[in-house]
């Protein structure tokens, strides 16, 4: 088979990892990405190697535009080829804060991180794409963003975040909209509440929320749960829905009486 390379931001942990092991049982290789040294990754890189041993762990800080640049320039070395790019690297803000108090320090560190570094990591991996695509019109080639429902769900307490996860689901529309020419479809996923390192601290509230019902489905989404959805759209599973917002929330946005 043709080998299938998918770049996965922040593919070593979290939601990240559990997108990276779902492509990797699929018969994807995987590139991972990650501001962590290699040897830090040590651990993960040797489960997913498990299940696509051809797969390989490049550093990069989304946020710095050198840094993305020289992952490319990697990826084009090591696998002379990608075909997917799924932009799930993010942050959390540094600290939660009233949007009243909340400071422009962190709130410029976070757009960097959540929402500038994917949009211009998704020009230069769309730019390759295209390239590719004239050179081999038969190949698969696709984008997934994965946003969060605080694109359209509002928290005072973190305001920042909520911007930028709505500016990436714009940016999803933005790209569907600029690549439909070129056969590369673009969806985004807007994953509820799961469980990783980054909810850690705010555990006894969502174990409160989810068992008043705050989600139809009254438990932690798992970062499989969203892996399992990132491969679906790799596969092909839905190549006539560019632009589409596949949601992994248990049921949490649905309106209700």
């Amino acid at each position: 088979m043709t080998m299938k390379v998918a770049l996965v931001t922040g593919g070593a942990r979290g939601i990240g990892f559990g997108i990276s092991k779902c492509l990797a049982k699929d018969g994807f290789t995987v590139a991972v990405c990650g501001t962590k040294d290699e040897s830090d990754v040590a651990g993960p890189m040797s489960e997913l190697k498990a299940l696509s041993p051809d797969s390989a762990y490049f550093k990069c800080d989304i946020s710095n535009s050198t840094s993305r640049a020289a992952m490319i320039e990697g990826i084009k070395a090591h696998f002379g080829k990608l075909n997917f790019l799924v932009n799930n690297a993010g942050i959390a803000p540094t600290e939660r804060k009233d949007i009243l108090d909340a400071g422009e320090e962190s709130f410029e560190k976070l757009i960097r991180t959540n929402l500038q570094g994917p949009y211009f990591l998704t020009q230069l991996a769309a730019r390759w794409m295209v390239e590719q695509k004239t050179a081999s019109s038969e190949e698969n080639f696709g984008i997934v963003n994965v946003s969060s429902i605080s694109a359209a769900v509002a928290s005072v307490n973190r305001g920042d975040y909520c911007i930028s996860k709505a500016g990436v689901s714009m940016a999803s529309k933005l790209w569907a909209v600029r690549l439909g020419e070129f056969n590369i479809p673009v969806y985004e996923v807007r994953p509820g509440i799961i469980k990783t390192d980054m909810t850690a601290g705010v555990t006894e509230k969502y174990d409160k929320l989810l068992a008043e019902g705050v989600a139809l489905q009254r438990r932690w989404g798992m970062p499989e749960d969203i892996g399992r959805a990132v491969a679906m759209l790799l596969r092909g599973d839905m190549l006539y829905s560019t632009g589409s917002v596949i949601m992994v929330d248990g049921g949490l946005t649905i309106p209700r009486l």
